[in-house]
C-alpha cells in the first residue's frame, strides 16, 4: 500500500495540473515543492513576472499610445525598478494564492521541501529545516522545470553580469545593456528594456533570431526594435566580459569591445534534475538536465512520468499544463489521446508575436502549394482606434483544399488573436468559413475576414486563368 496514488515533484504549470487531474479522478495526490516556490518558476521568476513587467513597461512608458499623442507622450517620466516590481510582486502574490487554493480545495497534499529519489517508488523530502520524510507512491510525475543555463566561463555576480532571473533583482533601470542570446527570453527582455529607454545591444552567434518564426514577422520585429535603438550583432560570440566599476566591457571573438552597465546572458535553460538522484530510480538525464519520455510522458521507468520544461521542447507553460493533465490521466488508467501537434506559440516581445501551424519556408521546403492572405491593422478601424498601424495577420491557405495551414500574427493582441485560427484549424475548417463569418466591428478579429478574402481573391485569380 503506497502513501499516494500519484506523487508530483514540482508545482509549476505541469505539476499543478497533473496533481489536480489526479484528484479529479478520485485518486490520492501529493505535490512536493519548496515553501517559497509554490507555482514553480513560471509564477515566481519566469512567465508571470516577465509578462507582468512587460505590461507595466507598456503602460508606464505610454509606448502604445504615442501614435495618437505624440512621441514625447509618457505616463511616468522617471520609471524605476520599484515601479515595475510592485506590479509584478502583486500579481505573483495573487497567483500563488490561486495555486494554493486550487490544490487545497482539490485535497491535494502539499509536502514542503525538496524531493529526491530513494528508489523507484520512494521519494525523500527535505524540508529545509533538517527534517527528512520518506513518502511512497504508485506513480510519480517529475515536473521540476528548468533554471537559466550558466556557461562555466562566465563570472555571474548578480548585478553587472546576470541571467534572466537576475532581472528581478536589479536595483535600477540600466542606461545600457548587452543581451547575449537572441532566443525568446533574450528578445523579450531586450524589447522591454529598449522601451524603457535603455540602449540595448543583442549579441547572437547565429545568422538570425527566432528562426522557427515566419521570416517576415521577424524582420518586422527587428525593424521595430531598431526603432527603439536596439543594436543587433549577429554571427558574433562573446569571448570574455571584463567588469569595471561602472559596468562591464564585452569582448567579442571578432575583437569588438562593447561597453554596458549590465550584461544579461540568455543561454537557454537547464533542467532541474541534478538534485533528484535519478539513478536511484533507474533514470538518467541528458547534459541539459532533460528527461526523455514517450508520447504518454512515461520515462524509461514506466510508472514514472515527466512533464513540462524538464522534458525539453516546446517548454511553454501552456503545453506543460496539457502534458501534466494527460500524464495524470494515463497514470490513473484513463484512455488519453496523444498531445496534438497543433500548438500555438506566443512570444511576448514589444510588439508581440504569435503563430500556429506551418511557416512559408516549411511549406515551400515540403513542396506544398499555398496562397497567402494578409490583413494590416492600419486598414482596420480597430487598428486606428488603438493606434497600432504596424500590426499584421497572415493566413497560409492550401491551394488544393482551402484548409488553413498556418496563422502568423504580429502586433497588439497577437497571442489572443491566434486562437481564432487555432479553433478553425483544429476543427478542420477552411478559409471559406472565415470568408462567410461575421465578426464584431470594430475589432482586430475582423483581420481574419480581411486576410481570408485576400487569400480567396488570389486563389480565384489563378482559377480564372486556368
Amino acid at each position: 500500500m503506497y502513501d499516494f496514488d500519484v506523487l508530483v515533484l514540482g508545482s509549476g504549470p505541469g505539476g499543478q495540473k497533473a496533481a489536480i487531474a489526479t484528484a479529479k479522478l478520485g485518486r490520492r495526490a501529493a505535490v512536493v515543492e519548496r515553501r517559497d516556490m509554490v507555482g514553480g518558476v513560471c509564477i515566481n521568476t519566469g512567465t508571470i513576472p516577465s509578462k507582468t513587467l512587460r505590461e507595466a513597461v507598456l503602460y508606464l512608458t505610454g509606448l502604445s499610445q504615442r501614435e495618437m499623442y505624440g512621441q514625447s507622450y509618457r505616463v511616468k517620466e522617471d520609471i524605476t525598478v520599484a515601479d515595475l516590481l510592485s506590479r509584478a510582486n502583486h500579481v505573483i502574490g495573487r497567483e500563488v494564492d490561486v495555486v494554493r487554493n486550487q490544490l487545497s480545495r482539490n485535497r491535494v497534499a502539499m509536502l514542503p521541501g525538496m524531493g529526491a529519489f530513494v528508489d523507484e517508488h520512494t521519494v525523500e523530502v527535505l524540508d529545509g529545516t533538517g527534517r527528512e520524510t520518506e513518502v511512497t507512491a504508485d506513480k510519480i510525475v517529475i515536473a521540476t522545470g528548468t533554471q537559466p543555463a550558466r556557461p562555466d566561463a562566465v563570472d555571474f555576480d548578480g548585478t553587472t553580469v546576470i541571467d534572466s532571473d537576475g532581472i528581478l533583482r536589479l536595483e535600477r533601470v540600466p542606461q545600457s545593456m548587452i543581451v547575449v542570446g537572441a532566443g525568446v527570453i533574450g528578445i523579450e527582455y531586450a524589447s522591454m528594456f529598449a522601451a524603457l529607454g535603455c540602449k540595448v545591444t543583442v549579441v547572437e552567434s547565429r545568422d538570425r533570431m527566432l528562426d522557427f518564426c515566419d521570416i517576415e514577422v521577424v524582420e518586422a520585429l527587428k525593424y521595430h526594435l531598431r526603432d527603439l535603438a536596439v543594436t543587433f550583432r549577429f554571427r558574433e560570440t562573446v569571448a570574455a566580459v571584463e567588469r569595471r566599476p561602472s559596468g562591464a566591457i564585452a569582448i567579442m571573438e571578432s575583437g569588438k569591445r562593447i561597453p554596458a552597465e549590465v550584461v544579461m546572458y540568455s543561454a537557454g535553460r537547464q533542467g532541474m534534475t541534478a538534485s533528484l538522484r535519478l539513478e536511484k530510480a533507474g533514470l538518467s538525464a541528458d547534459r541539459r538536465g532533460r528527461v526523455a519520455v514517450d508520447e504518454f510522458f512515461r520515462t524509461e521507468v514506466p510508472h514514472i512520468y515527466a512533464v513540462g520544461d524538464v522534458i525539453g521542447f516546446p517548454a511553454l507553460a501552456a503545453t506543460s499544463m496539457e502534458q501534466g493533465r494527460l500524464a495524470a490521466h494515463h497514470a490513473c488508467g484513463e484512455s488519453v489521446q496523444a498531445l496534438s501537434s497543433l500548438q500555438p506559440i506566443g512570444i511576448y516581445t514589444i510588439p508581440e508575436i504569435s503563430f500556429i501551424g506551418k511557416t512559408e519556408d516549411e511549406l515551400t521546403a515540403a513542396r506544398i502549394p499555398f496562397e497567402v492572405g494578409v490583413s494590416r491593422y492600419r486598414e482596420l478601424a480597430r487598428g486606428q482606434i488603438i493606434g497600432d498601424s504596424y500590426g499584421v495577420l497572415k493566413l497560409l491557405v492550401s491551394c488544393a483544399d482551402r484548409s488553413i495551414l498556418g496563422v502568423h500574427v504580429f502586433g497588439t493582441g497577437a497571442t489572443e488573436l491566434v486562437h481564432i485560427g487555432q479553433a478553425v484549424m483544429g476543427c478542420g475548417g477552411t478559409v471559406d468559413y472565415l470568408v462567410d463569418a461575421v465578426f464584431n466591428y470594430p475589432t482586430l478579429a475582423e483581420s481574419y475576414k480581411v486576410a481570408a478574402l485576400d487569400a480567396m481573391n488570389k486563389i480565384r485569380q489563378i482559377e480564372r486563368m486556368d
